[in-house]
This record gives structure tokens, C-alpha cells and sequence, in this order.
């Protein structure tokens, strides 16, 4: 069988994206999905509400990436997520804490490579703030235990595409599904976790868990860094001890979203400090319709507490228990239905997104060489633009390295 020019793995934002790009470039490629959907981290949940819902990736982050071309040209309708936030400290809600957490713990790239929790502390905000911390960390992908204050702001300062955030009409994986994956589908091939990369020889054999060999020039690797930490795809040759020791300095905690449906709305527009899930969101921003949804976003030892309860009715129980303590029992009076989606149950992504854990260093910039020419890395773990844990961060790493991969075959 004729080699491959190209093999990509994975058929997240980043592996898509890809594909497209070499497309353009009359470059033949297949794209090997574990999963027997492409998306990665992206996905759409529809008839559960009179709008379609976003079961990953749900923002926009910015006008100003590469994804502004795409919207322009396809018409995609996206609103300026003007909603506020409540925070629920010391028994009920206000607007304004006694002191200013977030600017306490953003932008500091002065500070010492301390969690968030740590850091907090040694600030001297009391017990009183934990769950507002930790709604602080999970809003950037991680448990506040082990999100570090220096390198998150350090990976910040590199931020360009845009301080405002928007939601879609539709969802984000109708922008990418549109766009870009409408263009690779033929490609693509579900179903067909790859479980070995030789790249010993002339070309790079790629073997799936069923024991099918694929030979390809190069491959481009776009897995999200829970896989490439547990090992899952075994290289031979091993990579590099630099490289893989960068994968397990990048930190990927638990996720779960939890959508909740009542019958009227009678929550705030964001709440920010729960004890069983510090982040709520209205789920009705920028969308058409009438149906009221709250969802429930859960990273680090949150989501895993939720998780460990076993059946999504007992997950939103005690979810309904924690908002009828906010809002005098209205939750469970008004409540319609509940969808969870465990992000870290899922085998082929194990988590939520990215994020800068204490001790990371330059791991993001190690995990992404190039190796032997034949080997690239991308995905928004390897994005050291600031740009991580977002689907425009996993395009640009992967137009980075199909430069670098076309490069590699010129020369």
C-alpha cells in the first residue's frame, strides 16, 4: 500500500484544522479518530432545550483569531456575553466582595510559583473565599490546588485575540462542523484509536488497536495531553526523556457540565462560589428561545466528588440541594431535567482543557518540538502564544506545525 503523505491523529479542532490546511494545499491526509464522532472537545446537544447547547467548548474568546475569517464568511450569529456575575460568599449573594479576589490573583506574573490556593492564603483571604477560588481556577481549566498564580500569568501576557467573550446563536461545533470539518469528512476515519507510532524506518508506521498498520511520511499528533501523559499511544523509537517529562508538567483536571431545565428562571445570571459546583451559568445568553437552562461547570476535585456519586440523577440532586440553599428551595420546585456530560469519563479525552500547573515552566514549548522530522505535536496544550485551553489556540498550534511539517518536506 502506497504510504501516506500525511497522517494526522485526532479529530479535535486542532486535527481538523489540519486537515483543512493540507487540503488547501493539494496534500493527501487521513485523520484517525479514536472516537466513533469527530469534535474532540466540542460537541452539540440538541433537543433537550428549544436551543441547541454545547456540550464542550461554549465561548468564543475574542474577535481577533483566526476564527473572525470563519464567522464572517459563514454568517455565524454571536452575542457579547454581557451577563454578570454573582457571588455567593458567606451565606448569600452580592455583586461585591470586601476585597478583590480576581485582582489578587490575575496578572501576576511576579508572584511566586504558588497554586492559587496557596497563594490566596498567603495573602490572607480566609477560609470564607475558598469556593470563590476555586471558581476563579475552574474558569481556567483547573482545581485551584494546582493552577499556578506566576505561570498562568506569565502564559497570559502572550493573550492577543481579544478580551471580550461571545456566545453562539447556534454552537461552536456548528462554526467548526461548517467550516472546516465539512471539508476533511472523507478523511477521516472513526472508530480507530492508534495505539503505536514506529518511526524508526524511512516512514512512520501507525498501528491501531486492532493491529492495522498505516504508513505515512509524517504524522501530526493532536491528541489531548491526558493521552499523551498516560501513554496510550506507545513511540517507537521512545520520544525524546525531555518531551515526555514537558507532557506530564502540563496540567488537564476532571470536567464535567451538568445542564439544568426548569420551568421558570429564577437564578442569577452567573453564580460563582458553590461548595458542590462553583460555577453556574445561564445557558439562555445569545441564544433564540424560551426554555430556561442552568448549567453547572465542574472542574478538579468538584467534578470528581459529582463523578464519584455514579448515576446523573444523584449528580444533579446534589446540585439542586446546593441551589435550594441559595434560592429557598426554588430549584427543586421549578426543575424540568438534567444532561451531564463527564468530560473525564470520556477514554479518549479525560478531562476539560490545558492549564499552567505549578512547576510548568517551558513544558508547553518542549512538548511541541518537532522530533526527527517526521513527528509534530499539536493541540491547545502545546498553544505557548497564551492562547491554551481554547479552540483557537488548537487551530493556531496546528497551522504552526503544518508549516513546520511542509517545511520539513522541502528540505
Amino acid at each position: 500500500m502506497k504510504p501516506l503523505p500525511i497522517a494526522i491523529i485526532g479529530a479535535g479542532a486542532a486535527g481538523l484544522y489540519a486537515g483543512y490546511l493540507l487540503r488547501q494545499q493539494g496534500i493527501d491526509c487521513r485523520i484517525f479518530e479514536a472516537a466513533g464522532r469527530y469534535g474532540g472537545r466540542l460537541g452539540k446537544l440538541e433537543g433537550f432545550a428549544d436551543y441547541p447547547l454545547d456540550l464542550g467548548a461554549e465561548w468564543l474568546h475574542g474577535k481577533k483569531s483566526l476564527l473572525k475569517a470563519f464567522i464572517k464568511q459563514s454568517g455565524t450569529q454571536i452575542t457579547k456575553d454581557r451577563s454578570e456575575e454573582w457571588w455567593w460568599f458567606q451565606g448569600g449573594f452580592t455583586e461585591d466582595l470586601p476585597r478583590d479576589l480576581e485582582a489578587a490573583l490575575e496578572d501576576q506574573a511576579g508572584a511566586p510559583d504558588l497554586s492559587y490556593l496557596d497563594y490566596a492564603t498567603q495573602q490572607g483571604f480566609g477560609p470564607e473565599y475558598r469556593y470563590l477560588i476555586e471558581m476563579l481556577a475552574g474558569d481556567l481549566g483547573a482545581d485551584a490546588r494546582h493552577l499556578s498564580v506566576k505561570w498562568n500569568a506569565v502564559e497570559f501576557e502572550n493573550w492577543h485575540s481579544g478580551s471580550k467573550d461571545y456566545k453562539f446563536r447556534q454552537t461552536y461545533f456548528d462554526l467548526i462542523d461548517t467550516c472546516i470539518a465539512a471539508h476533511v469528512r472523507d478523511a477521516i476515519l472513526l472508530d480507530t484509536p492508534i495505539v503505536r507510532v514506529d518511526y524508526r524506518g524511512a516512514q512512520v508506521q501507525l498501528t491501531d488497536r486492532t493491529g492495522q498498520v498505516y504508513t505515512a511520511e509524517q504524522v501530526l499528533i493532536t491528541v489531548p495531553i491526558t493521552v499523551l501523559q498516560a501513554g496510550d499511544i506507545e513511540f517507537v523509537p521512545p520520544l525524546p526523556a525531555a518531551q515526555a517529562e514537558a507532557f506530564q508538567r502540563i496540567g488537564m483536571d476532571p470536567a464535567m457540565k451538568v445542564f439544568l431545565k426548569f420551568r421558570e428562571r429564577f437564578y442569577h445570571d452567573n453564580i460563582a462560589g458553590g461548595q458542590i459546583c462553583a460555577a453556574y451559568a445561564d445557558e439562555s445568553v445569545g441564544k433564540k428561545g424560551q426554555d430556561h437552562v442552568l448549567m453547572a461547570f465542574l472542574m478538579g476535585h468538584q467534578a470528581e466528588a459529582l463523578a464519584a456519586l455514579g448515576s446523573d440523577e444523584l449528580i444533579a440532586e446534589a446540585l439542586l440541594a446546593e441551589l435550594d440553599a441559595m434560592y429557598a428551595g426554588r430549584a427543586s420546585a421549578a426543575f424540568l431535567a438534567a444532561h451531564v456530560i463527564d468530560w473525564t469519563a470520556h477514554p479518549f479525552i479525560r478531562g476539560g482543557y490545558s492549564y499552567s500547573k505549578v512547576g510548568i515552566g517551558d513544558a508547553r514549548r518542549v512538548a511541541a518540538q518537532p522530533v526527527a522530522n517526521r513527528l509534530f505535536f499539536a493541540g491547545e496544550a502545546m498553544n505557548g502564544r497564551g492562547h491554551h485551553q481554547t479552540v483557537h489556540g488548537a487551530m493556531e498550534t496546528a497551522a504552526e506545525q503544518v508549516a513546520a511539517l511542509l517545511r520539513g518536506r522541502l528540505a
